[in-house]
């Protein structure tokens, strides 16, 4: 019996094995689709590497896939410092799926070939390391929307395309659209996308992407006025309605606000529309009827607690209430999700001070300044008889959806172990992995070690230097100041200079490699740095 218990266990094993091996990516994956190449550099298929990329984006949604938001996907290319449309190597492909969480990257091509496209496509798993095989579709531009979802059905080993994708209602409004996502300046962009809309009215996305458009131009009643058209029963519906409550929390109509929001909580509860709630109430007051600004970004901070911006948001409506105990509670989550958060660092230094501790307070609010200058503002008029922390500091996030760039909550609970020595463990795991030039697995074992003890100054140090490593030295700066803030040291003052040299801060760079040398005056590569920089000029 236990013979045949045995084999059936190696027979069930082995059918799962040829399963994942014949699937491109695995249910409840992550996918990020990347601009297809065009290697003829056809001009008449520029257009097309991100209009491909858009379409089997989409496509790959509507299934049982979560694809990362293309907004995601340029914001990484931008911290990676690559071009939006920039040709990526395989290494350069696999980083920008590690910015943003992705366990798959879809990289392909597009080329012409007589009157036919051909597209080819394959995943790359970064979960398992997998380079998938190429797939590909052929057939005349007309065709193109069907090549894409047949296409995208191929990566993801579906029988067929699902049922929930609606192709764009027409190629001329979709490539105006995908022209307009493209657009160098933002007259540009709304000129395309306006054309596309009156190409097509009822073409959502277009107006979805004109709502962002409006709203960042403060034209809060033009947004509504976009997404109000969207009927119920389409796709973007929920979006649509998210957004026109955003926007009507903008336009001060907050019970309106309130009611579109609590409809679609009520169907579905979700991250950003409890902590849109909560932003209402926290403007127009609550009630133990309608909820207290508190219940609601509790009720975020559950539904969504890797997002430091929804602790930051309970710990702020706790300060309102004059509950600084309630305040600095959150706010130490929200800095240990955000370290470089630094609007929460002064306003836990200000629930601090009120507790009576003034030592703790004094730091925090140090740490504060050294992240941003406008802190001091904000104390010179406090001394002068203002508020201590302004007014209107709630954050509200425009997407329904949870960002896949964001913090890992790996470590939720440690149990009965001592989280000094947990800290301690998972930095040396990540100093490990950080000689090896493992540097994703290194950041994810420093945010556990973060988690744990959000002041570790070495640990910000080597996250510092693995930004440094990687291009990124704003984000380098950052992390380095915070580490020196928590524990000064020649190292770190060395690895800040060049992060500042790097920015072209150099003023600030010659200030940070003099402290070095302050502090270990035998450093050579201080001293070789210095020579570097120049004298002042």
């Amino acid at each position: 019996m236990a013979r045949w218990a045995r084999l059936v266990f190696l027979f069930a094993c082995a059918t799962l094995a040829v399963a994942e091996a014949g699937a491109q990516v695995m249910p409840g994956a992550v996918v990020t689709v990347l601009p297809f190449e065009n290697p003829q550099a056809a001009a008449r298929l520029h257009w097309m590497r991100e209009g491909v990329a858009v379409l089997v984006g989409e496509a790959l949604d509507s299934g049982d896939i979560e694809v990362v938001a293309r907004e995601q996907r340029v914001l990484a290319y931008d911290r990676l410092q690559f071009p939006v449309l920039a040709t990526l190597s395989r290494a350069s492909s696999i980083k920008v799926g590690q910015a943003v969480a992705a366990t798959a990257v879809v990289v392909g091509r597009i080329e012409a070939e007589g009157p036919d496209l051909v597209l080819t496509a394959r995943m790359i798993r970064l979960d398992s390391g997998r380079l998938m095989p190429e797939v590909s579709q052929r057939g005349p531009v007309a065709e193109l929307f069907a090549m894409a979802g047949r296409l995208a059905a191929a990566l993801a080993s579906y029988p067929a395309l699902p049922a929930g994708w609606v192709p764009p209602p027409s190629p001329a409004a979709f490539e105006l659209y995908v022209k307009g996502l493209m657009a160098d300046t933002p007259e540009a962009e709304r000129r395309f996308f306006e054309q596309s809309l009156a190409a097509a009215p009822g073409y959502d996305a277009v107006r979805l992407a004109l709502w962002q458009a409006d709203t960042e131009q403060n034209l809060h009643q033009r947004a509504l006025d976009r997404v109000t058209p969207i009927a119920a029963g389409r796709p973007a519906y929920r979006d649509a309605r998210f957004r026109a409550g955003l926007s009507l929390i903008r336009l001060k109509r907050d019970d309106e606000a309130f009611s579109v929001l609590r409809e679609l909580q009520q169907q579905r509860a979700q991250a950003a529309v409890s902590n849109a709630l909560g932003v209402v109430q926290l403007r127009r007051g609550g009630t133990p009827q309608t909820g207290r600004a508190t219940y609601y970004f509790n009720q975020a901070t559950e539904l969504e607690p890797g997002d430091g911006d929804y602790f930051f948001n309970l710990g702020y409506a706790y300060w309102l209430d004059k509950d600084a105990n309630g305040a600095a509670y959150w706010l130490r989550e929200a800095v240990r999700r955000n370290p470089a958060d630094g609007d929460a660092h002064f306003l836990l230094g200000s629930a601090l001070q009120q507790m009576g501790a003034t030592t703790e307070a004094t730091r925090e609010r140090e740490l504060a300044r050294r992240l941003s200058s406008r802190y001091a503002g904000w104390e010179a008029k406090a001394a002068a008889g203002g508020e201590v922390v302004p007014r209107g500091l709630e954050r509200l996030h425009d997407r329904l959806e949870a960002t896949t760039a964001r913090v890992d909550a790996v470590v939720t609970a440690a149990g009965q172990r001592d989280q000094a020595a947990l800290a301690r463990f998972y930095l040396e795991a990540g100093r490990r992995a950080f000689d090896r030039e493992a540097d994703r697995e290194a950041v994810q074992e420093l945010r556990r070690a973060l988690y744990l003890s959000p002041y570790l100054a070495d640990a910000h140090l080597l996250l510092g230097r693995i930004h440094l490593r990687a291009g990124r030295p704003a984000d380098a700066v950052q992390a380095l100041k915070i580490a020196i803030w928590s524990e000064e040291s020649a190292a770190g003052q060395l690895a800040l200079a060049e992060a500042l040299a790097q920015t072209d801060d150099l003023p600030a760079a010659r200030t940070a490699v003099d402290r070095a040398l302050a502090l270990e005056p035998g450093s050579a590569d201080a001293r070789a740095l210095k020579a570097r920089l120049g004298p002042p000029r």
